[in-house]
């Protein structure tokens, strides 16, 4: 690891830069049983710069990480024309994989203009802010019944599933997928539970409102443990749904947050784990801002938790 420059964020003078880390890189050293002998103890951190590419406009930041734990504290003013050509020199990329290391470039201008003795006003301290955001038109509070008339169930168990597999199920349950069947209409009947959990009467499934943040297939099994161990709305048989589950809640057009979802649930986990591997490798993915069913090997970053559980 290399701290040869020192950073001032705020009234904190960081001297601890690591040029080696980078977004991918991460996983391997915090998320993986592998990478741990990298990490002195838990309450190290590291930091390292970054190109955050998931906005309209790509952003050079800098990260604090360390074990369970990753934050974001500032944003540098870096020349747009800096960031963007750093970003161009990716290439072609997946949706789910717009995170990048800094190239050579950034590298000699933060050293240049920002670290040590350079100008400060280029570091952009991130506060800790509460957001609330609008849950939607109030859902009618669930009265304990199940069958509003037409119960569906759907399948729930884990399964490995190919491209063709998935396309058949998408078109049987008539979800709607943007290219895959952008005619599909699958009607839910939601209602409230409490303030975090949704209760579709249709399928016989409650619902987390939000979710887990983004993580890796590494992770996300022991995210879950800690939830049943911790209790979530005092249940504690919460898990990933299958991918005809999370398909059930993809509407067909976006709403006012963007997204192919009831806005009674929350725009931050855009795209979703399922509990279905794909054959003959990788893992199935619902994405409810592209409107579409999707596999990637779910490791850099992996995906999003909303996790349910049978009624």
């Amino acid at each position: 690891m290399g701290s040869f420059h020192k950073i001032k964020v705020g009234d904190t003078v960081i001297n601890s830069i690591d040029w080696e880390m980078t977004p991918e890189l991460t996983f391997g050293t915090y998320e993986s049983w592998g990478g741990r002998e990298r990490v002195r103890n838990n309450d190290e951190r590291i930091y390292y710069f970054f190109i955050d590419s998931w906005g309209e406009k790509p952003k050079l930041c800098l990260m604090e990480r360390a074990i369970k734990h990753a934050k974001i504290i500032a944003e540098i003013s870096a020349p747009p024309e800096l960031v963007k050509s750093c970003v161009d020199s990716q290439g072609e990329v997946a949706f789910y994989d717009r995170s990048f290391a800094i190239n050579d470039d950034i590298r000699s201008w933060l050293i240049e203009h920002v670290l040590d003795d350079g100008d400060s006003g280029l570091v952009n301290p991130l506060e800790d802010l509460v957001t609330h955001e609008d849950m939607g038109l109030k859902l009618p509070v669930w009265d304990g019944t199940l069958d509003a008339g037409d119960f569906l169930a759907l399948p729930s168990e884990a399964a490995e599933l190919t491209d063709d597999d998935v396309a058949e199920l998408i078109k049987k349950w008539n979800f709607f997928d943007g290219k895959l069947n952008p005619v599909g209409r699958f009607t839910n009947h939601l209602h409230d539970n409490d303030q975090l959990s949704i209760v579709d009467q249709r399928t016989g499934l409650m619902w987390q409102r939000s979710g887990i943040d983004i993580t890796s297939i590494r992770s996300i099994n022991k995210k879950i443990m800690e939830i049943n161990n911790n209790g979530f709305c005092d249940y504690l048989d919460w898990r990933l749904p299958s991918i005809e589950e999370a398909m059930s809640l993809m509407e067909h057009g976006p709403n006012e947050k963007d997204i192919h979802l009831n806005s009674n649930f929350s725009k931050e986990q855009p795209f979703i784990f399922t509990s279905a591997q794909r054959r003959p490798g990788g893992y199935w993915f619902v994405d409810y801002k592209q409107g579409r069913a999707f596999w990637s090997s779910g490791t850099i970053p992996g995906g999003f938790g909303r996790l349910c559980r049978n009624v």
